[in-house]
């Protein structure tokens, strides 16, 4: 017993190791980039390294601010992120009802389909999709860098797994209470796959907040570009700079992490949920 004890006892400090080399691993860099853009410029040239800044200076953050003009750059990366993600929430659910409770003619063989542009890369549509853009005289616009994200098959996967959650006897009680499709939906469906949905906005958010050659490709004027362009130009204007750049690099970054710790618990739930049924 006390051999067994011992054992189980060594097995969790074990995985207790493994989890806090893991958080290092991922904390790090994070924790270099913040500590790096609180250092004034003539500190980061010193040695030895310091893991906390001896002489904090917070005006680093007002200059990437204004002078990787940081403010416009954001809010077009909210607009255009906002519209991205409302868009796949809503075409996602739809599509996924559609897959989970109706019935069609290859309806299996469609959501293969579905599933099958997953592992199409991005890079294949682009030159596709800037033709049309361009056609429509959509470049240089919101509805230009927005437009061909609205649509995901990984949401509607998501979701469709989280509706087959829904148990038959629920389903039925709501057709023996009057509900139709639209009912169903809205009433009964959506609210139960609130997790599933949260994680899906994460996601969403995470991918248009980030996108870099998309906005590089359809957009040329700095009314219309994001954010990531926007550090791409600070790094490259200010290299002797590099706590000015990593000052932008958290500014931009506060967003994610707000949603991140925001919406921690509904993304494992959206996530694990539904990962056993298909």
């Amino acid at each position: 017993m006390a051999a067994e004890r011992r054992a189980g006892a060594l097995a969790t400090a074990g995985r207790y190791l493994l989890l806090t080399f893991c958080a290092v691993v991922v904390v790090l860099p994070i924790y270099t980039a913040v500590v790096l853009s609180f250092q004034p410029s003539y500190r980061l040239l010193q040695f030895p390294r310091v893991l906390w800044p001896s002489d904090v200076d917070f005006s680093t953050f007002s200059r990437a601010w204004t002078t990787g003009n940081l403010g416009r750059y954001m809010l077009n990366s909210a607009l255009v992120s906002g519209i991205i993600v409302a868009g796949q929430v809503v075409t996602s659910i739809l599509a996924a009802y559609a897959f989970a409770f109706l019935r069609f003619p290859f309806k299996r063989t469609i959501f293969v389909l579905f599933l099958a542009t997953l592992m199409v890369p991005a890079e294949v549509t682009i030159v596709a999709n800037y033709e049309t853009m361009q056609n429509l005289g959509w470049l240089d616009t919101y509805q230009g860098l927005a437009v061909p994200f609205l649509a995901t098959a990984f949401g509607t996967f998501l979701l469709r797994q989280a509706f087959l959650q829904v148990p038959q006897d629920l389903r039925d009680a709501a057709a023996l209470d009057g509900y139709g499709h639209r009912g169903f939906l809205v009433g009964v469906a959506v609210p139960l796959a609130r997790p599933a949905i949260a994680a899906l906005t994460v996601f969403s958010f995470l991918l248009a907040w980030n996108q870099y050659l998309w906005p590089l490709l359809v957009t040329n004027s700095d009314d219309q570009r994001t954010v990531q362009i926007g550090l791409k130009a600070l790094s490259a204007a200010n290299l002797n700079e590099l706590n000015l750049i990593m000052a932008g690099t958290v500014i931009a970054a506060l967003p994610i992490f707000v949603l991140l710790l925001a919406f921690q618990r509904q993304l494992v739930r959206g996530l694990t949920s539904g990962a056993l049924k298909g």
